[in-house]
């Protein structure tokens, strides 16, 4: 048993904690001091420590029921091995006392927490480069991968050793901030100044003719470097804000470079050790040597492995030794710090049951589970990068690792949802492939919608500009194209086309005697009847000409379609499949009908008419299609019967 262990169980039996002082001792007394040195160390009077340390002996006489005292305070407890009543003890009293101090991970790990895992020798490193003069070190990593909690122990190491921190988050500057250059590092060196604690003076320094990185400089090494005795450690969170303005960062990266250049020259500026941290590299075109990113000390922060996630665990009051459990979250989220401590903090105050590690593991990639939010910000992001996400997706539906285009590969690796492996990519985790899945699953099935919904509106499209507006029948456009389509059918069945071409006699005399709106009420009621003719003649099973049926028509052709067309001004087509009597009988019904209408045409002045009532002229023709005959041929025949039915009276049919 150590001297952990005994305190701990200590804590758990007592009603109430150790006092500090109470604790101390213990620890001297397992260290063999004597009171008078544990008086002195803790700064309490000889005989008060003694009299603290008789009731902590006979606390611990009647906790383990046998004497205990200073003298065998070790040698009784130190050989004994903790019973499984007493480890479950202590291990209740951790979720308790965790449970208390149970962080929500949604800011930067503070100095004073328990909960942060150091990833050496990341911070060993940081800690050496900002004594070097002039040194730049670089953070970068996926957002919520620790790069602010670093930043601040690097910055707490610094004071530690007696420099002087300031830090710059550009979180906080307002959008106007960005407007310009200018207003960007005016805003940066009063927020600087206001950090030091010095007045701002920045009119005096500031110098339109010289611009505004020279001003800058200018700022910083005759007044702010010469105003603080000490090295300046300048940490710059966030700068991926200024990455959304190029021509700001462009200017601004270039800057920071130049400082570190002169501190190789100049004494002052080697005062200056600047901290960066960064999720994505600026996609701004920048030359090597204007870059900051290729000088100074890079630092990578890698996901935590399995040993640290095991001590995350056992720092949250769950014993996870065995291995299995930390296997279990690592293969769902890997080791990204903030998805492990969202589920180790749920887990605590879930009890810290592995049933409910299995219930998190299980909800995880659903709009139900505790990532929910964090992936919702991947889900906009994509939104907003149609290229990212066509990309992503490609990666989500591989079984392998996919070669991407590279400053694709490398956004989707910058924010963290891939990881790359030589030129190839793949997804970082398995959270993100089960989550991103079902987007992508969604995502096809909503755009297969979109395709079903824009076919369909094009087929409508389609219909709407092969009709006619008035008479609601196929134009003579859709007639062309339609009997062309027929025509190679029937070569190949070797069976009759047939066309009828009706003309209503002398109509543009009865349209300017009788005006534009009883002609248009005219040729409604003959299409009507000549699509009723056709239908009663043949019994077709489909008339084409009518909106529903011509959708039909543009996805299939029927033996049985006949199809019926608004031609010209007053002319009207029927095409149809049956053979040249059957046609020269629905023509002569067609005629009939029409004139059944007993429409009254009177024209004063105009005579030889063949009726009182508007009639019909109609041409019709019927052949064998040809392979060697061109479809034409079969309109010129029944323009020709036509041409015939006018010379001869009219209100007849002729057969071309």
């Amino acid at each position: 048993m150590t001297i952990d262990e005994v305190i701990l169980l200590l804590k758990a039996s007592l009603p109430n904690t150790l006092t500090p002082l109470q604790e101390f001792i213990l620890r001297s007394a397992w260290q063999g001091k004597t009171y008078t040195t544990i008086a002195l160390e803790a700064h309490y009077g000889e005989e008060r420590v003694r009299k603290v340390a008789a009731h902590l002996w006979q606390l611990l006489s009647d906790s383990w029921q046998e004497p205990i005292h200073k003298s065998n305070f070790r040698q009784t407890l130190e050989p004994r091995e903790l019973s499984k009543m007493q480890q479950q003890l202590i291990k209740e009293f951790n979720r308790a006392v965790t449970a208390i101090s149970l962080e929500f991970p949604n800011a930067p790990v503070s100095l004073d927490s328990k909960f942060y895992i150091p990833r050496p020798p990341i911070e060993e490193l940081a800690y050496a480069e900002i004594t070097e003069p002039g040194s730049v070190i670089c953070i970068k990593a996926p957002k919520k991968m620790g790069k602010s909690s670093l930043i601040l122990r690097i910055l707490a190491h610094a004071i530690d050793i007696g420099y002087t921190t300031v830090s710059i988050d550009f979180q906080q500057a307002d959008k106007a901030v960005f407007a310009n250059l200018d207003k960007f590092l005016r805003w940066f060196c009063a927020n600087v100044s206001r950090e030091l604690q010095l007045e701002p003076k920045l009119n005096d320094f500031w110098d339109e003719d010289m611009g505004s990185k020279i001003s800058c400089s200018l700022y910083f090494q005759t007044y702010l470097l010469k105003s603080i005795e000490t090295p300046l450690v300048l940490a710059l969170n966030e700068v991926d804000w200024v990455f959304e303005h190029p021509e700001i960062a462009c200017d601004f990266l270039a800057l920071i470079r130049s400082w570190y250049e002169k501190a190789k020259q100049v004494e002052i500026w080697q005062k200056l050790r600047t901290v960066m941290a960064y999720s994505t590299e600026i996609l701004v075109p920048l030359r090597v040597t204007q870059s900051p990113f290729n000088i100074g000390l890079p630092l990578h922060l890698p996901p935590f492995t399995k040993e640290q996630v095991q001590d995350l665990a056992q720092r949250h009051g769950l014993d996870w030794t065995d291995n299995s459990d930390a296997e279990k979250l690592m293969a769902m989220v890997g080791g990204h710090p903030y998805l492990v401590r969202l589920a180790l903090y749920h887990l605590v105050g879930k009890g810290g049951l592995e049933s409910d590690l299995e219930q998190i593991l299980q909800q995880a990639p659903t709009d139900t589970g505790i990532y929910k939010e964090y992936l919702r910000q991947y889900v906009l992001m994509l939104q907003e990068e149609p290229q990212l996400a066509d990309a992503f997706f490609e990666l989500i539906a591989a079984t392998e690792p996919v070669k991407l285009e590279p400053l694709v590969a490398y956004k989707l690796h910058s924010i963290g949802l891939v990881k790359l492996e030589g030129d190839r990519a793949s997804v970082s985790c398995q959270l993100y492939r089960l989550y991103f899945q079902q987007q992508l699953q969604t995502r096809r099935d909503s755009m297969n919608a979109r395709v079903e919904e824009l076919e369909k509106e094009n087929q409508q499209l389609r219909v709407l500009s092969s009709l006619d507006e008035l008479t609601r029948l196929v134009n003579r456009r859709f007639f062309n194209t339609y009997l062309k389509l027929e025509w190679q059918r029937y070569i190949r069945d070797r069976t009759p086309l047939s066309m009828i071409l009706c003309d209503i006699d002398y109509f543009k005399i009865y349209n300017k005697t009788y005006g534009h709106h009883a002609g248009d009420s005219c040729l409604q009621q003959i299409a009507d009847t000549i699509r009723n003719c056709v239908k009663h003649s043949l019994d077709a099973s489909r008339v084409l000409g009518t909106p529903e049926a011509l959708v039909s028509a543009n996805s299939r052709q029927e033996q049985s379609s006949v199809l019926v067309a608004r031609y010209g001004g007053e002319e009207f087509a029927i095409l149809t499949h049956a053979d040249a009597i059957a046609t020269v009988y629905i023509a002569e019904n067609i005629r009939e009908q029409v004139k059944a209408l007993a429409i009254p045409c009177e024209y004063p002045g105009i005579g030889g008419l063949p009726a009182n009532v508007l009639t019909v002229s109609v041409g019709v023709a019927s052949m064998i299609p040809e392979p060697e005959t061109e479809p034409e041929t079969l309109v010129i025949t029944a323009e020709q019967g036509l041409y015939q039915a006018k010379r001869r009276g009219r209100d007849r049919v002729v057969v071309g």
